[in-house]
């Protein structure tokens, strides 16, 4: 209780209490930042047709063809992705709902659908370890089990089904809707993870469609099969 003391314990409490606290305000307004751009994303997306055919007036007519093109595919591979991962989410879903409820895990089908729905976005339903941690702690005051093997069963059901998304869903799945080998899907997840962290992710694998496309009609000539992606392709080259 002598004064140096007390007051040596203020400055490292004082220091711990700010850096907790700026913190929180970062992690704050990083969410209140995503949810923004979820929010701008939903309003492009209800009126993207309008949107497109005005964007394509800004340019003149002889290069129109080209850009409605360009639309037209992000379009399309915006589609695939999103059919894709919906597809990957609701398989997450259901074998988190199986899996807790087979070893009895608190609110095993409320806690699979709710990372089922994270999983939409990939990776973030990583953070649902949070709520585990916390329902096997309520488990553990509640039936007197020992908090680790709770946590510990919990945790290997969660590796199981990470693992099974990584080395089948995602492959198998993204794989045949976005048209990609999946070696190239994992490269481009890792790629973009550590270029842009959360965000590349996010824009990855769509990114990765839409620069192979470009490669395959503009590198190697490949045809394209999609009628809506053959014709505008057609006038710009007529046109040039």
């Amino acid at each position: 209780l002598q004064k140096n003391n007390i007051m040596k314990a203020l400055q490292v409490a004082t220091a711990q209490l700010w850096a907790l606290l700026s913190h929180t305000i970062d992690a704050i307004i990083a969410i209140l930042g995503f949810c923004v751009i979820l929010l701008y994303l939903f309003f492009i997306l209800m009126d993207y047709e309008s949107l497109s055919a005005s964007f394509i007036k800004i340019f003149p007519k002889k290069s129109r063809p080209f850009w409605q093109a360009l639309i037209n595919d992000v379009e399309r591979e915006l589609n695939s992705y999103i059919r894709g991962q919906s597809l990957v989410a609701l398989c997450i879903g259901i074998l988190f709902c199986i899996g807790y409820t087979i070893i009895g895990f608190p609110m095993a089908i409320g806690l699979g659908i709710m990372i089922g729905v994270m999983s939409l976005i990939p990776y973030v339903h990583s953070l649902a370890l949070i709520l585990i941690v916390i329902l096997s702690l309520l488990k553990s005051v509640d039936t007197g089990e020992s908090f680790w093997f709770i946590l510990l069963s919990a945790m290997i059901v969660f590796g199981i089904i990470q693992i099974i998304t990584d080395m089948v869903l995602v492959p198998k799945i993204m794989g045949k809707a976005m048209r990609l080998n999946p070696a190239v899907l994992l490269l481009s997840l890792s790629v973009g993870g550590a270029l842009l962290g959360f965000v590349g992710l996010i824009i990855a694998l769509p990114l990765t469609t839409l620069l192979n496309a470009y490669y395959k009609r503009y590198i190697t000539k490949e045809p394209q099969t999609e009628e809506k992606i053959k014709k505008p392709m057609e006038l710009y080259l007529h046109a040039n």
